[in-house]
């Protein structure tokens, strides 16, 4: 389905990136109209945008005044997505200062605003853009948190654009209509596989590729969440406007949840950590003997992150636990474990060969503490997460 976005560009040098933005959301089919303001055409000159556009470009309110573009453009619109949005922009937005075409754009604007911040680390935490970030979110502007990156020059640190992929999966999000029901909440989502070292060179491990994780954490940050996305060993791009901590072992993903979760309101145990871990780890690589027969391995038992969070729950927490099951009996292990983890949902999935891992779709069984029970047909991972979103809302406070 086409849709009317604005795409506002502000006057930083992460102004480029807009252009694959661009492309990619006339890709998908929405007709776009480039506001860029006059720093940003510093950057990109005019007639990049309009060819990527295939529209014309809006510059200033004195350009074609008997069609009004300063209240326009804003009503027309269905969606504004201002990329990248400098600590300048912010501030203008946040106090209603309408000195320009875009920021007249975004006074008359009813539809969903996101914005998606590019500066300096030192601006980005500057205690007057976190005010005025606090004050467009608290209005129902999304507000992606920045990329923690390369900056200009040799700096690195937050305050990068999202990469365009990931900026364009949230305005889908938010045109498609979600709540922002989580505003104001933090949740931290686990994704991936955890890996138990056996030497320098070997590991065991799993086969979750992190995507049903990402897709929780994506689906989060649109719904107006703050979003703290813990990932073990994935080679996936980071969702934009998460905190991403990664981790490798069962143990680390353990402290680094039990870190985390410890303000959140809800947490997602969407990873699958190992159950077994080496009893010993080898310093030297494992040789196999020389008639060929493999050493014995002997295992221990990992400690069951989610039983551990569901014993620690403060009160509002909520936590969703995963059960990766095969057989008949799996409804009736998922139940056990609901009940053994103190969980307040538990998915599951039925996994196997090409089932679940690495694959773009999922179904799901989604068991409630208070005895509810909800089938969710295979669906697109996202769809899915913001199906589970659904269950959690109507739990939270």
């Amino acid at each position: 389905m086409s849709h009317r976005v604005v795409l506002g560009v502000g006057g930083g040098i992460a102004a480029y990136k807009a252009c694959e933005l661009l492309r990619l959301l006339t890709e998908s089919g929405h007709q776009v109209r480039v506001v860029p303001t006059a720093a940003a055409l510093r950057f990109v000159g005019e007639p990049t945008w309009a060819a990527l556009s295939g529209q014309p470009v809006a510059t200033d309110v004195w350009n074609a005044a008997h069609e009004v573009p300063h209240v326009r453009l804003g009503r027309d619109a269905e969606l504004v997505v201002v990329a990248p949005a400098t600590a300048d922009l912010l501030a203008r937005a946040a106090h209603g200062i309408a000195d320009d075409l875009l920021t007249n754009t975004l006074l008359t604007a009813r539809c969903p605003v996101v914005y998606a911040p590019a500066m300096h680390t030192e601006m980005w935490t500057h205690p007057a853009t976190v005010a005025n970030v606090a004050l467009l979110r608290d209005r129902g502007a999304v507000v992606i948190d920045p990329a923690v990156g390369r900056l200009t020059g040799a700096d690195t640190g937050p305050g990068r654009l999202p990469e365009p992929p990931e900026i364009l999966a949230v305005a889908l999000r938010v045109l498609a209509g979600r709540p922002r029901d989580l505003a104001g909440r933090h949740v931290v989502v686990t994704a991936g596989g955890t890996r138990e070292p056996l030497d320098p060179v070997r590991f065991l491990g799993n086969r979750s590729s992190g995507k049903q994780g990402y897709a929780f954490a994506r689906t989060a940050v649109a719904r107006g969440a703050r979003v703290t996305l813990i990932a073990a060993n994935v080679a996936l791009p980071t969702p934009a406007g998460v905190s991403l901590v990664t981790v490798g072992s069962t143990a680390d993903l353990h402290a680094a949840v039990l870190d985390a979760g410890a303000d959140a309101d809800v947490v997602v145990m969407a990873a699958a950590p190992a159950d077994f871990r080496p009893a010993t780890v080898a310093p030297f690589k494992i040789k196999k003997a020389h008639d060929g027969t493999a050493p014995p391995l002997a295992l221990v038992t990992n400690p069951d992150i989610a039983a551990d969070l569901g014993g620690r729950k403060k009160p509002g927490q909520l936590l969703v636990a995963f059960a990766a099951e095969a057989g008949g009996d799996a409804l009736e292990n998922a139940r056990a474990k609901l009940l053994r983890k103190r969980a307040d949902l538990i998915v599951l999935n039925e996994v196997g060969v090409d089932k679940v891992f690495g694959a773009e779709r999922n179904a799901a069984t989604v068991l409630g503490a208070d005895g509810s029970t909800t089938i969710l047909d295979e669906r697109p991972k996202e769809d899915l997460a913001d199906s589970v979103w659904d269950l959690v809302v109507a739990r939270l406070d």
